[in-house]
């Protein structure tokens, strides 16, 4: 089931509400935890029932390898149980994400014909099996309470955080549950909830939507780009994985409000960073700090020395290049990354004085020229891509991204309104403009959770978000997946 889709909002969300609150205000407490993991798992499977098996499955086995380790006295028992639970659930997750992936490169290297398994990617596989790692690991390290079943199910599957995260950990999330204040609908959370909620939706809908349109366009006829038609597109995927990835955020965020359940911050304005090291403290915060955990921490982190700090640092890009996909494009992409953070690091280049704008266009620029490995479906794609951003030559941007752009049912309210004229002298100017002003919007404006936190509602901004909400639910028609459904 989609955030962004009639079912969603006219149905499965408001039947939360209504069950979630009134099973509380009846004091059945625990019936209500139940019934929020059961609607959950109704979520989850919605559209694929076998995704559902495999999540409950899951939710089973780490509870009961935790709880094994919680009641071990001995030592070697607990390191056993803790290898075991993060060997399979890794195996779980390779076996559904990497198997073809490594079974494929192991067919070209040696020449072999090794069957594949052409398994479908369970949704969110990859957040859910993290979140429940950080509590296997937790566990041996004696930092969880005594949660109950329900509790940990209720952690597990919530599901404005299911799919596509932020990844959580037990103590940001348990104890919001168990805090009988939450259990009362609060109208201040409901509103702070409901503004979050539209403006994610319409960051989805209204911009990622449409960025998409003219991305797979641009992207599925490389070779006829030139420069300019190459650069935009480019940008275009920057802004759209930006408007989608945080719309999906937003719009989780602004649930757990309306539920009383405040999750962690998962994007803090991250095209305003000024390096790239600036970028991953505030892009996808909560898989940032699980590396730097469970990974960055135990390797020794900056504890070592300056070469073993760069070689963890290395390895930490690394790996989440490779969590957010099976493809060499994934793997370079962390590779670049990795690269460029240890080059910060060794040249402490950030801390050159230059002028704050320049900060930002620059290293916007980095993490875009790395998207384009992001999104293209190959590494040779993405070379043609560099090649026609480089060597294509100028002229018009490409008329099919163009007439895709000008298609849309907003813009034919600018030819109603007189002009068309210019826009058919210079038909490429609807899709700068669109792209400039998304740029500097997310350049230069406060982002949604820092807005929902001091939010005093005025008849204005009541005003906003009800003209936001009818206008993205009046364009969802052509429903999509938001873009880490995939990852």
């Amino acid at each position: 089931m989609l955030f962004n889709s009639y079912i969603f909002i006219f149905l499965f969300f408001p039947l939360v509400l209504i069950g979630y609150y009134g099973l509380n205000y009846a004091g059945h407490n625990k019936t209500a935890l139940v019934f929020l993991t059961g609607m959950s798992l109704w979520f989850y499977g919605y559209n694929n029932i076998n995704y559902l098996f495999i999540l409950i499955i899951s939710i089973f086995f780490n509870f009961g390898i935790s709880a094994l380790i919680l009641f071990s006295k001995k030592i070697i028992i607990k390191r056993f149980l803790l290898c075991l639970g993060i060997l399979l659930n890794i195996g779980i997750l390779f076996y559904f994400k990497y198997y073809d992936f490594f079974i494929d490169n192991i067919n070209a290297l040696c020449k072999t014909n090794l069957p594949l398994l052409r398994l479908m990617l369970p949704l969110g596989i990859s957040f859910y099996t993290f979140q429940q790692l950080s509590y296997v690991v937790d566990s041996y390290r004696g930092e969880c309470r005594d949660y109950g079943f329900w509790e940990y199910a209720a952690y597990v599957s919530f599901f404005p955080q299911l799919i596509a995260g932020p990844i959580v950990y037990h103590s940001e999330l348990i104890p919001q549950f168990r805090n009988q204040a939450n259990h009362r609908i609060c109208f201040e959370n409901m509103c702070k909830g409901l503004y979050a909620f539209s403006l994610g939706l319409a960051k989805k809908v209204l911009v990622a939507d449409t960025f998409s349109k003219v991305v797979t366009i641009g992207y599925g006829s490389i070779g006829a780009l030139n420069t300019p038609s190459a650069f935009l597109i480019m940008v275009c995927y920057s802004l759209q994985i930006y408007f989608d990835f945080s719309g999906y955020c937003d719009m989780a965020y602004g649930m757990g409000y309306m539920l009383n359940v405040k999750l962690p911050v998962n994007f803090h304005s991250p095209y305003k960073a000024q390096s790239i090291s600036d970028f991953w403290d505030r892009w996808h915060m909560t898989l940032t700090r699980f590396f730097t955990k469970y990974i960055y921490i135990p390797l020794g982190g900056n504890r070592k020395g300056n070469a073993r700090t760069c070689l963890n640092v290395f390895f930490v890009f690394l790996i989440s290049g490779l969590w957010h996909g099976a493809n060499w494009t994934f793997i370079l992409w962390g590779i670049l990354h990795g690269m460029a953070s240890v080059f910060e690091r060794l040249t402490n280049i950030s801390a050159l004085k230059v002028p704050k704008a320049v900060k930002i266009c620059v290293t916007f620029l980095l993490v875009t020229f790395a998207w384009s490995l992001f999104r293209a479906d190959s590494i040779s794609d993405a070379r043609l891509l560099w090649r026609q951003l480089f060597f294509g030559g100028f002229g018009p941007i490409y008329q099919p991204v163009t007439e895709k752009f000008q298609s849309l049912i907003e813009i034919s309210f600018l030819y109603r309104a007189g002009l068309g004229g210019i826009m058919e002298l210079f038909p490429w100017l609807p899709l700068s403009v669109f792209t400039c002003l998304s740029l500097t919007a997310c350049m230069t404006l406060k982002n949604t959770q820092e807005k929902a936190a001091c939010l005093k509602l005025t008849n204005r901004k009541l005003f906003v978000v009800v003209m936001l909400m009818f206008w993205s639910i009046m364009s969802l028609s052509e429903i999509s997946e938001f873009l880490y459904f995939n990852f």
